[in-house]
């Protein structure tokens, strides 16, 4: 069954002209399950670009200050697909936007050669800021990018906004036992 999904799928890939990324849609519980690291930082001033096989990879030094997953040190470096290497711009639809200096929540996984990504594209990638009432916020827009949910089929994305409070409540659930969200 699966397998002729993938087929069907690739089908009309050939026969639509579909612009950037097909991503699979991750719920939270997703994010969690397969991050190896979560954490809370500051993106830092420096950063670089390095071709890997046929792609830019834009690197940033995220500043940790929490780690709800995994054992991260003082920093990690973030690589995002896509940037600015020796006068060549390559551009990744879906990719996260990391700001210096903003303040995030970063859904990561580490692959098996060492790099580290945010998961899911731009997907795993969560805003932190103050509402009127003081408390932080973690937020990120949909996806533009089209989104497949894991029968294959296409699905809207959406927007998520929540209370960091409420989303550390999330992924201890996941973590420890409950269901999440």
């Amino acid at each position: 069954m699966m397998r002729r999904l993938i087929i069907l799928a690739a089908a009309m890939g050939c026969l639509i002209s579909l612009p950037g990324s097909t991503l699979q849609r991750l719920s939270l519980n997703d994010m969690v399950t397969k991050s190896t690291m979560i954490v809370r930082g500051t993106v830092q001033p420096a950063t670089s670009a390095v071709m890997r096989g046929s792609l830019i990879y834009t690197h940033y030094q995220l500043s940790v200050t929490t780690a709800f997953k995994g054992a991260p040190g003082a920093s990690v470096d973030v690589a995002v697909p896509g940037g600015m290497l020796n006068g060549t711009r390559q551009m990744v639809a879906g990719a996260p936007t990391l700001a210096v200096g903003q303040d995030y929540v970063l859904f990561l996984w580490t692959s098996k050669s060492g790099l580290t990504q945010v998961i899911g594209l731009s997907q795993g990638l969560f805003n932190v800021s103050k509402n009127a009432q003081g408390q932080l916020i973690v937020s990120r827009g949909a996806a533009a990018s089209p989104m497949l949910n894991s029968s294959g089929q296409f699905v809207p994305d959406t927007n998520l906004q929540m209370t960091l409070a409420q989303l550390v409540s999330a992924i201890q659930a996941v973590l420890f036992g409950g269901s999440g969200q």
